[in-house]
């Protein structure tokens, strides 16, 4: 597994090994010891969600508190996506940065975010298939969202129009007055 850095620290991208042949395709999408080698992170994954889109669905930005905050490896299985990963932790250096990249099923390439980042994505393809393990379980009472398009943000979403988003989605605080990390 190769590891590639991105701007904020902690947050990997992750491309697996490929066996390719005229059948097809094999990969380990997870192996704990192979990734804990790779990344440096010790952690239990307890949950696998799977999410089917539409073009132009934009999930996020979500993110769950202490002490139930999610790190979450996300993985393409079909379609491309345009994931954006936002510092939410006040005593971080890179508090309120944010990187983007392209995750597609084709390119097979995954992003650990750890706990104390917002997540989010916007469907590129047709349709998409996002698959992601979580470190902690879904608690709609630590759950948290920052407003997409929050200008203070500087996300550049690379929409067709607008974006189908969901009411909690639409009706979500901008960063300035979002409950954050420490």
């Amino acid at each position: 597994m190769k590891v590639v850095e991105t701007g904020l620290p902690g947050v990997l991208l992750l491309e697996p090994r490929v066996h390719q042949d005229a059948r097809g395709f094999f990969l380990e999408s997870y192996n704990r010891r192979a990734f804990r080698e790779a990344t440096g992170v010790a952690t239990d994954f307890v949950q696998d969600n799977q999410s089917f889109s539409v073009r132009n669905v934009l999930r996020g930005l979500h993110y769950q508190l202490p002490p139930a905050a999610q790190g979450k490896l996300v993985h393409v299985v079909a379609g491309e996506i345009f994931d954006v990963v936002v510092d939410v932790r006040r005593s971080s250096p890179s508090f309120g940065k944010c990187v983007a990249t392209t995750l597609s099923g084709g390119a097979h390439r995954m992003l650990w975010v750890p706990a104390g980042f917002a997540h989010g994505y916007l469907v590129l393809s047709e349709h998409a298939i996002v698959l992601y393990k979580t470190t902690d379980y879904y608690a709609p009472e630590h759950e948290r969202t920052i407003l997409w398009n929050d200008p203070a943000l500087g996300i550049r979403w690379p929409l067709e129009g607008a974006p189908i988003v969901s009411d909690k989605d639409r009706r979500a605080p901008p960063f300035s007055s979002a409950d954050l990390f420490d």
